[in-house]
């Protein structure tokens, strides 16, 4: 290579290095029209209304399939138990002793038979269906899926009226979906709902399902007082009548004779066992009756009650939502999103999204 060509090639070298770097393309923002954002907030309103009426749905069925394995729980595990020749034995000698230590109380015996009862009832039956489901599980399902339909049909907005996702997401972080401060940790925008996974590790979330219990007060689907008592009060008295010819056997088999005696008291067993195995039927008539009617209306109370029950923290949220976007979207507020809702869907601020 001659000099001349070494000098171009070195030329050549450095005028590639001191070439300017390409400027950046500039994004230009998206600018969103104040129609559009009105359009945005009515489809987040009709998106809500649309998420409780399928978590309405999928609420029903979950509680009909807790009823039903309560119902198949008490035919396998409680009534055949009650009924049994041995726990009809053992419930008399409770009854004997509530009756000693009653000191006068009135109906002390069948009261403190129904608590028993009722404990019994709690080991059999709801303890094991809890284990697969139950009315408090199921709140915590049916809001969970109200919210993750809710973010789904987010990002279809975003992408149908070419709202940037990010902008969206500022909007949103202005809807206040719970409200139930203070303190502040007490509240959630509608963006702290949707991103937090899991739901249950949001403060907020926790301060409404807290609220929603102590204004249920008992969660128990069967008190003693109206589930167990007819029951309680019925075999009571039963027991309680057996209690006098059951004491006379005995003295007069002890009078006999061991031989004589034991001939006796097997034979003062034997008539118990037929008096209770004839006592069988409308003792289980009376059981299905009484835990039927109370279970039946607990069921209702939790499956309707829009404050109370297994839909109150989606219902609660929507309210929240729809309530404080109704003025901005410029659309009525809709019943069927919110149900009957006792609290105010604005209980902690009266924060409306301006356009």
């Amino acid at each position: 290579m001659n000099v001349r060509s070494l000098i171009v090639a070195v030329l050549v070298v450095l005028a590639g290095c001191v070439t300017t770097a390409r400027a950046p393309v500039e994004v230009v923002p998206v600018v969103v029209s104040q129609s559009t954002w009105q359009i945005v907030d009515q489809e987040i309103v009709a998106a809500s209304q649309s998420a409780t009426e399928q978590t309405k749905i999928y609420a029903r069925g979950a509680m009909d399939y807790w009823r039903t394995r309560v119902y198949q729980l008490t035919e396998e595990n409680f009534i055949p138990w009650f009924s049994s020749y041995w726990t009809q034995e053992w419930l008399s000698m409770k009854v004997s002793w509530y009756t000693i230590s009653a000191k006068g109380e009135q109906d002390a015996s069948a009261k403190r038979l129904a608590a028993y009862l009722l404990e019994q009832y709690q080991q059999r039956v709801l303890a094991p269906v809890a284990v697969e489901i139950d009315p408090d599980a199921i709140l915590g399902q049916a809001t969970a899926f109200y919210v993750d339909i809710l973010q789904e049909e987010l990002q279809k907005i975003s992408q149908r009226h070419g709202v940037p996702m990010a902008q969206l997401n500022g909007r949103i972080q202005k809807i206040p979906a719970i409200a139930l401060g203070p303190p502040p940790a007490r509240d959630a925008s509608l963006y702290q709902v949707v991103h937090t996974q899991p739901l249950t590790t949001l403060p907020a979330y926790a301060a409404l399902i807290e609220k929603i219990h102590k204004a249920g007060g008992d969660k128990g689907v069967a008190s003693t007082d109206t589930a167990m008592a007819p029951v309680a009060k019925r075999a009571s008295k039963r027991m309680e009548a057996e209690m006098v010819p059951r004491g006379a056997a005995s003295a007069v088999a002890a009078a006999a004779g061991k031989l004589v005696g034991g001939l006796i008291s097997v034979g003062v067993a034997g008539i118990r066992a037929i008096i209770q195995a004839n006592d069988r039927p409308d003792s289980e008539a009376l059981i299905r009756s009484s835990l039927g009617n109370t279970f039946d209306k607990a069921w209702l109370k939790l499956v309707q009650n829009p404050t109370t029950g297994v839909m109150a923290g989606t219902l609660y949220m929507a309210a929240q939502i729809e309530g404080n976007l109704a003025g901005s979207a410029e659309v009525p507020s809709v019943s069927s999103g919110s149900g009957s809702v006792d609290w105010s869907p604005t209980e902690s601020t009266n924060q409306q999204i301006a356009p």
